[in-house]
């Protein structure tokens, strides 16, 4: 999808602050109301906009530890993959998870109380699924999120139609 300064300009603001009226929306982006609506519309419906969520404090809730996990599997079949993913994404400890490649197959972001949680989480839950070969985990003292997504910019010259 191509994306203009309108959908750029909507899509930056909506990441500012997504519950924000339409006519804000609108009036902050510099089009009209009738505009901003379809165009986010249509932002929501070719998968751009996937939703709309809440932000949460971590300490606010008690999960202020956070570590990286590392996890190689074993063996590397599909469905033993597909398998852990499934289960790990469901852990109420699991704030993140990515299946890489390389020397391990999934990293996962988790969020505890405490150190012991961490502890817990590796020992009680990982090491005792048999298809897990290796852990190692890094301890994250600081977590910074990216303020906002902006859609690449199509650096491609824009040629008239009698150049093509």
């Amino acid at each position: 999808m191509k994306f203009d300064a309108i959908d750029q300009a909507l899509l930056r603001e909506l990441q500012n602050d997504a519950r924000q009226t339409n006519r804000e929306l609108a009036a902050k982006t510099g089009v009209s109301p009738s505009t901003s609506l379809e165009r986010v519309r249509l932002l929501r419906q070719s998968g751009v906009i996937t939703g709309y969520h809440a932000a949460v404090d971590l300490d606010a809730v008690g999960r202020p530890v956070q570590a990286l996990i590392s996890v190689r599997i074993r063996p590397p079949a599909r469905p033993v993959i597909e398998g852990f993913r499934e289960w790990a994404a469901r852990l109420p400890e699991v704030i993140g998870l990515f299946v890489t490649s390389g020397a391990h197959d999934f990293l996962l972001h988790i969020a505890v109380p405490d150190v012991n949680g961490v502890y817990a989480f590796v020992i009680d839950r990982l090491t005792e699924r048999r298809e897990v070969a290796d852990v190692q985990t890094t301890m994250a003292y600081e977590h910074v999120r990216a303020g906002r997504i902006d859609p690449v910019a199509d650096e491609r010259p824009v040629r008239s139609r009698h150049e093509r």
